[in-house]
């Protein structure tokens, strides 16, 4: 099938895969990640600050939709796969040209955001995770441009579902309150919590494994101890495999 597209640049930090996703709702599942440059926060604890930071634009590309599509396809061996859309803040890039050019050849299309940029192509999309940053982020949430990212992925396009769900990175009792208090503001949307990678993110081989575990063990008997049965708790499982490396 042909489709036509305009031919709008894309930053791409980085194309990989196939790996699986190693978090939120879609854990486990195996995808091709498409990591886009540029973002419009700068959290404390970025583990991703060369796709964040303007200083590490030279290593971006700039690349058409179908360029980056024709990686995904090469990646997956022409397999139809789940595609991660991350960043940086993959909601300030012109997406919904590779989404099309996806879903006309089986693809299926995944995005993680903060929810601080609502883009009309959400209503494209299979899932929709927003990831609203803790207070331990040093960033502050706009609720009403969550809301928005929200109410458009509610009107999903040509029949399609776009599943949408929350999912905050705790690091301490600051974040844990600020996830209740998510809880209370959206309880219709699934909401997953992770225990937060401390470890600086140039230290690629030694992640406090021991550390990351104690804090998934204090978070798990938070929720127990506050009878909070609605939430699910995961690991960030990429970070316990692979630690802070690229492209896996």
């Amino acid at each position: 099938m042909v489709v036509n597209v305009a031919t709008r640049l894309l930053q791409i930090s980085e194309i990989f895969g196939p790996t699986i996703q190693g978090e939120g709702l879609l854990i486990g599942k195996p995808t091709v990640f498409v990591r886009t440059g540029g973002c419009d926060y700068r959290c404390s604890w970025c583990d991703s600050l060369y796709a964040v930071l303007p200083e590490h634009k030279s290593e971006w590309r700039s690349q058409s939709a179908e360029e980056v599509f024709a990686e995904v396809q090469r990646l997956s061996n022409f397999q139809p796969i789940l595609v991660t859309l991350s960043g940086g803040n993959p909601a300030i890039q012109p997406l919904s040209d590779l989404i099309t050019l996806g879903h006309a050849s089986g693809y299926t299309f995944a995005i993680e955001t903060q929810g601080s940029v609502a883009q009309p192509w959400f209503a494209e999309l299979d899932y929709l995770t927003l990831s609203p940053k803790p207070p331990s982020s040093r960033q502050v949430t706009r609720w009403d441009r969550l809301e928005r990212c929200l109410e458009i992925a509610s009107h999903g396009q040509n029949g399609r579902t776009v599943h949408t769900c929350l999912k905050v990175v705790v690091f301490d009792e600051e974040d844990y309150a600020y996830a209740r208090d998510i809880a209370a503001r959206y309880p219709d949307q699934p909401l997953y919590l992770q225990a937060g990678n401390h470890t600086p993110p140039h230290l690629a081989e030694k992640i406090d494994i021991t550390g990351i575990l104690e804090r998934m063990d204090w978070l798990i008997q938070r929720t127990i101890e506050d009878q909070w049965y609605t939430v699910t708790i995961l690991p960030q499982l990429h970070t316990l495999l692979w630690g802070n490396k690229r492209g896996v």
